[in-house]
């Protein structure tokens, strides 16, 4: 069978079904099959009403009484009804899913399952899923359940993979390193359950395989990467111990190591691959400096290039103001490149020409007529903020037959497990350490309806602080304030708007000076509000997560982040990380919406401000896929696999060394090879 034959080759799925499905990635017969089950439910015993206990449960009845209504103070729709069977009567709430309300007929038996528990005084069933009973197979064992895409229910998906069920006896073998016949068992065993043992069975084999292509990809990157050649940057002692000596501070041990090591990565003469990660305020600006200053060297006028890439103009520009200072007093060259730099095109002939050492900037260093003399090394700031090509474009400008070096910096800490195996081929230097007199954050949980009587106080009290006294604006009246809103306009999310949001702080208090920021203002809109931010021309800064990677605002001391139980661990950590910048006690609230006790997740950010041990915390609750995306273009989407199985990832990694060492089967199992390349794009820098 030809798994990358078009979807609409399975029995059953016809031109409108197929477009629905090529609109959510489910293109080839290979798709729909991996199209995983998201749960599983038993249908087969329903417990009476008359019998259910606190827990999750499964019932079935029909529905009557539905009614819906928004909850006093605050944003949100409530969705009630009553199920009855033979037996008895319960009543069922789902929250901000007013479509139930017109999703259920009168006259027809459900099942209902979800979490029956005691809520304000009274027992009810909490947003239960629901399923027409006519439409449930009962099989006996486990149904699965599918997540719904565009019209298509769970249902739907059920009834297409029934339709195809003899097809699976046709699914060819993926690995050489497993039995034959075991793929195509485990999908069916995923697919069609007879018990839960067939799907722990299952989805053993799967896990196996995406832990496979993800390390054979790694490998491949790294042997790949030994093949390119770079320019050696001999390690000068006595000219960095001079520059080190004329900062107006002390590195910390981290920051010296780190350094350390990018100028050893830079003495040999294959291409450095290093990430540099540490937590905001760290001090990686500093480091990328040294680095710089090391590559540039001295060598009697042929000064070699380096490229610092920033995702924006406001911190490319932070970046120019802060490094070109330092550097200028020994004769670096340094030069600012953004859409707005005036004289572009003189500016970028002095670099074609060389008489530019340093050119820091955004996208604008990626044009094609952005030419370097002799390009060594390249930093790129905030480097999953650029896309597979952008970088690669940038490592292309190098002189003929040479890559530059590369250095990637990140405040998103790596787990340890994802170092060890998504990046196969990449040297990490962590900064473990804060400089000297950086604060740690305060962080608390609290409920909007506590925002009059706790939140407000608070805010009078950060604004009425003096500014703090590493500012330079003239502007500043007291402290700043950001606070985070998910959406921009008010709809379908249920979430208050940033627009709202501004337009209600404004009446509230009318001598502050609100303005707010999103992503889809124009870049130099986004620019001017963050510059009036930075000289403390606004006190509260009303913005979506636009502002996680920002400019520096020392005198910004509190963040309130709204609905903070709808972020994950990472962008909530990234996000308190624009405060308690300066020298100033800094405080971040995590505002938390409904009635529900604060998640584990935010209970982890309130008491901890270790960017390490949230990463690896973050890694246990929500797997690798998100965590991945949020460091890199593209996302690493492991359906089923975790990197803490250890076991699991000590088994594939003797298997792919085994595989390597027979060149015909890089030509042998051509899926495999198809597979792992978009693992090839997303597990390397460049």
């Amino acid at each position: 069978m030809d798994l990358m034959a078009n979807v609409e080759d399975l029995k059953g799925i016809g031109p409108k079904t197929a477009e629905i499905l090529k609109k959510f990635g489910i293109k080839t017969v290979r798709d729909f099959f991996y199209n995983l089950p998201r749960d599983y439910e038993n249908f087969s015993r329903p417990s009476a009403i008359r019998e259910i206990r606190p827990g999750k449960i499964v019932i079935k009845g029909k529905i009557s009484d539905l009614s819906s209504r928004r909850a006093k103070k605050r944003n949100l729709s409530i969705t009630e009804g009553v199920v009855r069977d033979s037996t008895g009567a319960i009543r069922v709430v789902w929250f901000n899913q007013s479509y139930r309300l017109h999703q259920f007929a009168s006259d027809k038996e459900y099942y209902f399952t979800g979490v029956y528990e005691l809520k304000n005084g009274r027992w009810q069933l909490t947003s239960p899923s629901a399923a027409l009973a006519s439409e449930v197979e009962i099989t006996g064992g486990p149904s699965p359940v599918y997540v719904a895409h565009g019209g298509l229910k769970s249902g739907d998906f059920r009834r297409l993979m029934n339709a195809s069920r003899d097809r699976f006896a046709g699914i060819p073998d993926l690995l050489p390193t497993v039995s034959s016949g075991v793929r195509r068992e485990s999908l069916f065993k995923v697919h069609f359950p007879e018990s839960s043992s067939d799907i722990q069975v299952g989805r053993e084999y799967l896990a196996y395989e995406e832990i496979f292509e993800l390390l054979f990809a790694a490998r491949l990157n790294r042997r790949e990467n030994e093949k390119l050649r770079a320019v050696l940057v001999p390690f000068e002692k006595e000219r960095i111990q001079k520059f080190v000596g004329s900062l107006p501070f002390r590195l910390t041990n981290a920051q010296r190591r780190a350094a350390w090591e990018i100028f050893q990565d830079m003495e040999k003469n294959v291409p450095m691959n290093r990430l540099l990660q540490g937590d905001v305020g760290s001090g990686k600006t500093m480091v990328a400096a040294l680095a710089a200053y090391e590559a540039v060297g001295d060598d009697g006028g042929g000064h070699r290039q380096v490229a610092i890439l920033a995702p924006t103009a406001i911190l490319a520009g932070q970046h120019y103001e802060s490094i070109g200072p330092l550097l200028s007093r020994f004769g670096v060259r340094t030069a600012l490149l953004t859409a707005a730099t005036k004289k572009k095109a003189e500016l970028k002939k002095q670099i074609a020409q060389g008489e530019v050492d340093i050119v820091i900037g955004t996208h604008a260093i990626l044009t094609d007529d952005t030419e370097f003399s002799n390009l060594v090394l390249v930093i790129i700031d905030e480097q999953h903020r650029f896309g597979v090509e952008q970088r690669q474009k940038l490592m292309l400008k190098s002189p003929s037959g040479l890559s530059p070096h590369l250095l990637a910096m990140t405040a998103t800490p790596i787990p340890r497990s994802l170092q060890l195996t998504v990046f196969g081929d990449l040297s990490v230097s962590i900064l473990d350490e804060l400089p000297a007199g950086r604060q740690p954050v305060t962080t608390q949980i609290m409920n909007e309806l506590e925002m009059r009587e706790k939140l407000y106080p608070l805010m009078l009290d950060i604004h009425g602080r003096a500014p703090d006294a590493k500012r330079h604006g003239e502007h500043a009246r007291g402290q700043q304030i950001y606070w985070i809103c998910k959406a921009i306009e008010e709809g379908t999310s249920e979430v208050t708007s940033v627009k709202k949001r501004a337009k209600m702080l404004c009446e509230m208090f009318p001598k502050l000076r609100v303005e707010f920021l999103h992503g889809k203002m124009k870049p130099l809109e986004k620019d001017a509000v963050m510059e009036r931010f930075a000289d403390g021309s606004i006190d509260i800064l009303v913005s979506t997560t636009v502002v996680e990677v920002g400019v520096d605002v020392p005198n910004a001391t509190l963040m309130i982040i709204e609905n903070a139980e709808t972020y994950g661990l990472a962008q909530l950590h990234q996000l308190r990380g624009r405060v308690g910048r300066g020298a100033s006690e800094a405080f971040c609230v995590l505002l938390t919406s409904g009635d529900t006790a604060p998640t584990r997740r935010l209970r982890e950010v309130e008491k901890s401000n270790d960017g390490f041990h949230l990463a690896e915390v973050d890694l246990k609750l929500r797997g690798p896929g998100e965590i991945y995306g949020a460091l890199q273009h593209g996302a690493l989407d492991l359906r089923i696999a975790t990197l803490s199985d250890t076991r699991l990832i000590a088994r594939a990694q003797k298997d792919v060394e085994k595989f390597l060492t027979n060149p015909e089967n890089m030509v042998k199992y051509k899926e495999l090879m198809a597979n792992i390349q978009k693992y090839q794009q997303i597990t390397t820098l460049n």
